[in-house]
């Protein structure tokens, strides 16, 4: 089969029937063929070429991945950088201090020399995609176990990603799509000298806090700015004074007429994982097993940070945004058990599954096809205990620094330890540096109670086999094991700066490997690996009859997605600006946008989540918009569209017919949480920041003209 007769067979699969206009994340190199006569219907008026190209400057050029899990865009000449606060938070955090606590009060650089270099930033530039399915399942056959089919993908995955990497200009990823039924590679290229820029006070960056995540109406001003540097020929480099900023291939207009209902938007971005191909099986135990197990140990790792955080501005910094991550997702779970609950989706799954299996059964079908919704049944069958078990300790590893303390730090002494007196030499600078901003970034009353209360948990709820350390602790503490932990931080040369400091003078691995807070972190990280003779053959089995189920339900046309689901690669969604049912706690009168109005209406003095600026307030009392009111006076803050999106789209352009810049994605309401799964195209909405609001804290509540300034502005 020539390269050309394939590419149409496999655009013929991935197409299948007409899908709705705004379901769909798809890639931009099958966008003429799939999607532009649509898009152009309502209202787009680019061509492809303008969207995606690999000779010439195009919208892709705009958009990068952020720091490896968000979106941000491209806005100026001069490398300017737009993304979410929620994207940007990490680095606020890591550069603020309870005496320039930036997080809290915001911060602007007045000119380029006053922008802020975090630590480790980076943004990922989208070179091109290739489709290398044919030579990659040229290497696998159906006699392989899943270990060695993956062994046989990973070789010639290895040898694609040096074939296209120009000698370590790019990076090169080989990714698998349909559950392993297609594979393409995707070429980037990293800038790693990315510099704080402005971001508003986290009361408008993050107005509404946990209360008002998921929900609409929102009235969130959620954007942070970058900026990124370049070497003199525009080349990535480490961060140095004499790098300048980079001059983008395509910056993206930003258009300020505002938006009205049926308007066309689309949005291009780095979704990061969906499961629109899960069997039914799988959102049972999700539901029932993983998701209620994930929620309980979030919060209790949450609960144990939030009192120390309360009490101190530095242990807050410190912990803010691994307690904004930790809680983003607490509520993302609880609301996918309740809306695939309430939308009874394994059920609908299930009779899918059901109409398969009676496909599956038929002559032709039944020798490759027949027993795959029974195995993979099977499969959750025995795996749903594990599934609880092994979600309240990965839990463990986002709260506590010490459970995962064997694959963080551990590594780095034990090959200390272990190294001849020069090497040690050389490595004794990073490592007391690394073990400097280690206890720069903890607490240790905290972290103390964060490994408490999760193992209490874990030992309490997980009804599987325990790692058997904590098992023993849990049982000679009477169902108690805040005297096991206190006496592992005491015993621990992990847990003071000044012991881990005396250990480089006298590293022995013996002393590291009998260390209890290292040992009880390689248990816990060992017992979570393991796997039994049983488990990996049930995951063989269950690899192979999951990539036959979607590769069957592809050729029988019974699946109702036609798309590969997401995976951190670049996707194309669009759509229009649509509203919601009327509702009474917004004041706007389409529900499809909030108001600044509407903001001051939930404002609460001095809550944490509901306070604001008084400047913003005065702001509001004036009407002092400048250019960015709504031609019908108002303040416009946030607005919707039923683009389908998904975590990791945070910060993604929304662009117009032109690809003029909007807004700015940042979230979905409560319906679009099952969005992962399944995707309601009635309720399901992506919450925008209105790019007029986000020019206006800039400009008229910051007083950063200068920053609008560099942006070619459409009125």
């Amino acid at each position: 089969m020539t390269r050309f007769k394939s590419t149409l067979v496999a655009i013929a699969l991935f197409v299948g029937f007409f899908v709705r206009a705004d379901e769909g994340m798809w890639f931009l190199m099958f966008i003429e063929r799939l999607n532009h006569r649509d898009m152009q219907k309502m209202g787009l008026q680019l061509t492809t070429e303008e969207i995606y190209s690999i000779n010439n400057s195009s919208l892709k050029d705009a958009v990068v991945q952020f720091n490896g899990g968000c979106t941000a865009e491209l806005i100026s000449k001069e490398g300017l950088l737009l993304t979410n606060h929620h994207c940007g938070y990490d680095a606020i955090a890591e550069l603020s201090t309870p005496e320039k606590d930036y997080l809290t009060n915001g911060f602007w650089a007045a000119s380029k020399k006053d922008e802020l270099k975090p630590k480790s930033l980076y943004v990922r530039f989208f070179v091109r995609m290739d489709d290398c399915t044919k030579r990659i399942l040229a290497k696998v056959n159906d006699g392989m176990t899943e270990a060695e089919r993956d062994k046989a993908i990973k070789e010639e995955t290895t040898a694609i990603e040096k074939e296209n990497s120009d000698n370590g200009k790019y990076t090169v990823s080989v990714r698998s799509f349909f559950q392993g039924n297609e594979f393409y590679y995707f070429v980037y290229q990293d800038y790693k000298d990315v510099r704080l820029v402005g971001t508003p006070p986290e009361n408008i960056g993050k107005f509404g806090g946990d209360t008002d995540n998921w929900e609409w109406p929102r009235h969130t001003g959620d954007f942070s700015m970058f900026r990124v540097y370049a070497d003199a020929n525009g080349n990535p480099a480490d961060y140095s004074t004499s790098n300048v900023p980079l001059k983008p291939k395509h910056h993206l207009p930003v258009n300020i007429k505002g938006v009205k209902e049926g308007d066309f938007a689309m949005i291009l971005g780095y979704p990061g994982r969906t499961n629109r191909w899960l069997p039914a099986g799988g959102i049972e135990q999700n539901v029932k097993f993983a998701y209620p197990a994930w929620v309980e140990a979030s919060k209790t790792s949450m609960d144990a940070m939030q009192k120390y955080m309360d009490k101190d501005d530095a242990v807050r910094l410190n912990y803010a945004s691994k307690y904004a991550g930790i809680a983003n997702y607490w509520k993302n779970r609880q609301g996918m058990i309740d809306a695939l609950t309430k939308f009874g989706t394994s059920t609908s799954k299930a009779a899918n599954e059901a109409k398969f299996n009676t496909w599956a059964n038929k002559k032709e079908n039944v020798a490759k096809y027949g027993t795959v919704v029974a195995t993979i049944n099977n499969y959750y069958a025995a795996t749903n205990d594990k599934s609880r078990h092994d979600n309240l300790l990965q839990i463990m590893f986002r709260g506590s620094e010490y459970a995962k303390i064997a694959r963080t730090l551990g590594p780095q002494l034990e090959a200390y330890a272990k190294a001849d007196e020069a090497t040690k030499a050389q490595m004794l600078p990073e490592l007391k540096a690394g073990i400097e901003e280690f206890f720069a970034g903890i607490y240790i009353l905290a972290e103390k109670d964060i490994m408490v209360d999760g193992l209490n948990l874990y030992a309490k709820k997980a009804a599987y086999k325990l790692v058997p350390s904590i098992d023993a602790a849990f049982k000679k503490g009477n169902g108690d094991l805040k005297s096991y932990v206190n006496a592992l931080f005491e015993m621990s040369i992990l847990t003071s700066k000044e012991k881990m400091m005396a250990f480089l003078e006298v590293p022995s691995e013996g002393t590291l490997s009998n260390d209890p807070l290292m040992k009880l972190s390689n248990d816990m990280i060992t017992h979570l690996n393991t796997r039994t003779d049983e488990l990996t053959k049930l995951q063989n089995d269950f690899g192979k009859a999951y990539r036959l189920l979607v590769d069957g339900m592809r050729q029988s046309n019974l699946s109702p997605v036609k798309y590969p689901d997401a995976n951190s690669t670049l996707r194309l969604t669009y759509g229009k600006v649509s509203a919601l049912p009327a509702d009474k706690r917004n004041d706007a009168k389409i529900n499809n946008y909030t108001t600044l109005q509407g903001t001051i209406n939930k404002y609460k003095p001095n809550d944490k989540e509901f306070d604001l600026p008084k400047r913003l307030i005065e702001l509001n009392n004036t009407k002092d918009f400048g250019e960015y009111a709504d031609k019908a006076g108002y303040m416009p803050v946030n607005f919707l569209t039923n683009n389908d999106i998904t975590g990791g789209n945070s910060g993604s352009p929304v662009l117009n017919g032109k690809g003029e810049l909007i807004g700015l994605a940042f979230d979905g309401n409560i319906e679009a949480m099952a969005g992962d799964v399944i995707f309601d195209a009635k309720l399901q909405k992506t919450i925008n920041v209105d790019i007029r609001y986000v020019l206006f804290i800039i400009d008229k509540y910051a007083g950063a003209k200068h920053i609008v300034n560099e942006m070619t502005i459409i009125r």
